[in-house]
């Protein structure tokens, strides 16, 4: 079965001047236009394509990557707006409509936002909303606290940062506990801080204090070992630098050196850590 806004696997069915024509099962057959096939494609093959409706509302497919698929949340920029709603570049030469009952606040031309990309049922069109709660969960119940997760940052709250959660999921980022610079529609690597009691999610960029002390004194010692004995990474170096490397604040890094010295297993000066 065709699925609409997706990467599908289809079969040739012929082969004529202007391009293939694909199996689509119940929408029939499916133009790839020449421009989008590999000229030694024949009747017989399959090929993977995304199949959406160009601008006259037919089912056409490309071998072009768009920045997302149904289902999905991107960070796309608006490059038009009109009566209808504001559109997006998803990376398709038909761009991507945002109506206006699906604006979270009025889109501007030239910014960019936060959406999640939807099918349309009524109309079989693909559009985006920027009222993420109306398709994401903000229940934390199917999470753990400690848990790796995968964040994308899309707001900033009264309290922090708010985030997609693993592409499904709304959680927020506190302020105080924020000790990099973050940007919108960043995607980075995040950790459940906790599922409250009213089941929202809190989220956190470093691992729990007492699961880093361990492990990190390790990941320093292999850190260390990997280059020779010798870290130009010190308690005196950039937060963000020390995130880059271990994924951890500064202030947890510095408890873990402070253990590693007072163990004897290194030595700390002003621009290096040497290995003992």
């Amino acid at each position: 079965m065709i699925k609409l806004g997706q990467y599908n696997l289809l079969k040739v069915v012929k082969k004529v001047n202007f391009g293939l024509y694909l199996d689509g099962d119940q929408h029939g057959e499916i133009l790839l236009p020449a421009k989008y096939a590999d000229k030694s494609t024949a009747p017989g093959d399959e090929i993977e394509v995304f199949v959406y409706l160009d601008s006259d509302d037919r089912i056409i497919a490309t071998t072009l990557k768009p920045k997302a698929c149904v289902g999905e949340c991107a960070y796309l920029k608006v490059v038009q707006t009109n009566r209808v709603g504001a559109f997006l570049d998803w990376g398709l030469p038909k761009d991507l409509l945002v109506p206006f009952s699906e604006q979270q606040k009025p889109l501007q031309k030239g910014y960019s936002y936060a959406v999640y990309i939807y099918l349309d049922e009524a109309s079989q069109r693909i559009a985006a909303s920027s009222r993420l709660e109306n398709y994401l969960s903000s229940d934390g119940g199917a999470f753990k606290a400690k848990q790796v997760v995968e964040l994308m940052i899309y707001a900033k709250s009264d309290l922090g940062f708010k985030a997609i959660v693993n592409g499904t999921h709304l959680g927020q980022l506190y302020e105080n506990e924020v000790f990099r610079k973050l940007h919108y529609g960043e995607r980075l690597p995040g950790y459940i801080r906790q599922i409250r009691a009213d089941g929202r999610i809190d989220l956190s960029l470093y691992r729990a204090a007492h699961l880093a002390r361990g492990q990190l004194a390790d990941e320093i010692l292999a850190h260390l070992k990997a280059n020779d004995g010798v870290s130009r990474l010190t308690d005196k170096s950039p937060p963000q630098a020390i995130y880059d490397t271990f994924g951890i604040s500064k202030a947890v890094y510095k408890k873990a050196l402070g253990l590693l010295y007072k163990n004897r297993q290194i030595k700390i000066e002003k621009d290096k850590l040497t290995l003992l």
